[in-house]
């Protein structure tokens, strides 16, 4: 059994970047380790909040997930890929982009399913 992501973890690890996320041109980028709990954390919410195979979300080289219920997908390249870089997926994440707007790779006609789950933390 998987462990559940605690809300108030991820919670913790998105803020702990946010001033990163908001203005990453005039912020020094996070350490590696609290950029990678951000994404992980975020994209595994994700996972457990529309739980399938559907969509694969990629974040790398922190964290890949499926989600979406729906048809499921067992072999090589999965047809509904999301993938984005960990600035963009953090934006994505916390609601300051959207599916229309991020700089994402996004692949397949479920992708956009993802959109329905978002933000995973919402920053004001």
């Amino acid at each position: 059994m998987k462990k559940r992501i605690d809300p108030a973890e991820c919670r913790e690890a998105v803020l702990a970047v946010e001033e990163w996320i908001r203005d990453p041109e005039n912020v020094a980028k996070p350490p590696r380790a609290q950029l990678a709990a951000a994404c992980r954390l975020t994209a595994r919410t994700l996972a457990e909040l529309a739980p399938g195979h559907t969509v694969e979300i990629r974040v790398p080289p922190f964290v890949a997930v499926q989600c979406i219920a729906g048809p499921e997908h067992t072999r090589g390249t999965p047809p509904n890929v999301l993938e984005a870089a960990p600035l963009e997926w953090l934006r994505l994440a916390t609601g300051l982009s959207t599916m229309g707007t991020a700089r994402v790779d996004a692949s397949g006609t479920r992708v956009s399913a993802v959109q329905d789950w978002l933000p995973i933390v919402r920053l004001a």
